[in-house]
């Protein structure tokens, strides 16, 4: 077993209170790592080390050449150590190793990508009346704490830390407790990239109180939050005492909708895919499942005898579908939602723990069929592989369902129709809509949310703009006095 330290000021370190947390592997239930438990002291030393690089250790100065080669160098360095990252992180979050690698990749990819993007922050020359010159300048906002959940560790560290840092901010970034090692195996390369000290920094622990302490920081200028649309109400309400700037990515109850005319088979599989990548646990999920009346009851019957062939097994094993979720606490809350359903609907998949798992957090593929829009597991976000199928009559009514929701991340459509999708691609009310696909995302472009699935934007031009301040600059090109006395 392997104890890591926080990352702070370019060194690793433990907590003041030399306090630990232990880390499970999701698939045996067996301690695999500790991490340090901050207090608010440790993330007061952090945020202070973040500080002294924005203020005074020259980091905003750093040319945009130079922190997007380090950015590169980073991407470069992750591709290396691509197989044991992914391995590390396929045993932290039970998923997959092939999803893993995926992931890795992408992280990859973001880091890159932001490297390209730091030379391209562009100011503009505002035309005004007067014999003067106006212009905006673009500037980092300052310290960045930063917030991930425990699903996607290193993708969701790269979407934080890599705009961030092509800004010129410094970082305080806050992993999951569950899932903080692919981070912290990050952090120990920064030094001999050549990232100054106190420019990124990496507490663990738990969200009270590391994770509010980071929120409450009055030298933290800006809050990214990825997670719970209730712990973001909670990040939004403290970050009003010191006004903050605030994104935050938060849940989804994602419906994922079929009209008769689309392709079966592949609408079958976008509905597989949708719901049961990752165990289920995506913001994104396509968790309701609305599909039109005329082939309703062949779409179940296809849905249903087709997620009994996804396979179940070892995260390490390459022909593993699913593994276990994260956490007791998440199997604990994924099993309440299969038992919520039974009583809301038809189940016609899965409802339990698998068989022939005795150990592991392990949960079955779920589908309840005829589930009422208004039911607990079609409103609510249960974060596992759970499927509430839905029928609706016409477009009319698939647009009411889809939008008769607290939630508005993403949504996806399935027609041959052009026209039809195009519809609904805009009168749906969500941040990202797919047409005859689910799940697709690139770094280039926009990822956030309408409604309580939060605000602001990560991802492309737009996740960048989230760490820049704009100033105006004001040269007047007459001599001449004002004169207004």
């Amino acid at each position: 077993m392997k104890r890591y330290g926080m990352f702070v000021n370019g060194e690793h370190v433990k907590s003041e209170r030399n306090a630990w947390l232990p880390v499970i592997d999701p698939s045996l239930e067996t301690v695999i790592a500790e991490v340090p438990d901050a207090s608010a002291a440790d993330v007061d030393r952090a945020v202070s080390a973040a500080r002294a690089a924005f203020d005074t250790g020259g980091w905003p100065q750093t040319t945009a050449q130079d922190r997007g080669r380090l950015l590169f160098k980073l991407a470069n360095k992750i591709r290396d150590e691509a197989g044991p990252l992914a391995e590390l992180e396929c045993r932290n979050t039970g998923k997959p190793i092939v999803e893993a690698e995926f992931d890795i990749q992408d992280a990859a990819t973001c880091f890159e990508y932001y490297g390209g993007l730091a030379t391209k922050i562009q100011g503009h020359v505002n035309p005004v009346p007067d014999n003067a010159l106006s212009l905006t300048l673009r500037e980092p906002v300052g310290v960045a704490g930063q917030i991930i959940p425990w699903n996607y560790p290193l993708v969701m560290a790269a979407w934080k830390l890599a705009p961030a840092l092509a800004a010129g901010c410094a970082c305080v970034l806050k992993p999951a407790e569950q899932t903080p090692l692919t981070v912290l195996e990050l952090a120990s390369w920064l030094p001999e990239i050549g990232f100054p000290p106190g420019v990124v920094n990496i507490i663990t622990g738990l969200g009270e109180p590391a994770g509010s302490s980071l929120v409450a920081h009055p030298d933290v200028d800006k809050i990214a939050f990825t997670g719970s649309a209730a712990v973001g109400k909670l990040i939004l309400k403290s970050a009003a005492d010191t006004i903050k700037r605030v994104t935050l990515e938060l849940g989804g109850k994602s419906p994922n909708i079929f009209f008769a005319d689309a392709d079966f088979e592949a609408a079958i599989d976008g509905a597989l895919f949708g719901v049961f990548i990752n165990q289920g646990e995506v913001c994104s999920a396509g968790s309701r499942i609305l599909v039109q009346k005329s082939i309703y009851a062949k779409f179940v019957d296809a849905f249903a005898e087709k997620s009994k062939k996804i396979l179940l097994g070892p995260p390490m094993d390459r022909a593993t579908k699913m593994g276990p979720l994260v956490s007791k606490e998440q199997y604990d809350r994924v099993r309440g939602y299969q038992e919520i359903g039974k009583g809301e609907a038809r189940l016609v998949a899965g409802g339990g723990r698998p068989k022939g798992f005795d150990k592991g957090y392990f949960v079955e593929p779920t589908i309840f069929a005829d589930v009422d829009n208004n039911a607990r597991i079609a409103r609510e976000e249960i974060f596992g592989p759970v499927a509430a199928v839905i029928p609706f009559e016409n477009e009319a009514d698939a647009v009411r369902i889809a939008n008769d929701s607290p939630y508005g991340l993403a949504a996806a459509v399935w027609s041959r129709d052009i026209f039809r999708a195009l519809r609904v691609v805009k009168a749906v009310r969500a941040g990202i809509v797919w047409v005859n696909h689910m799940q697709p995302t690139y770094v280039e472009a926009p990822w956030g949310g309408y409604k309580q699935s939060g605000f602001g934007r990560e991802l492309g031009p737009w996740g960048m703009e989230e760490y820049l301040e704009a100033k105006q600059v004001h040269i007047n090109l007459s001599e001449q006095p004002i004169g207004w006395y």
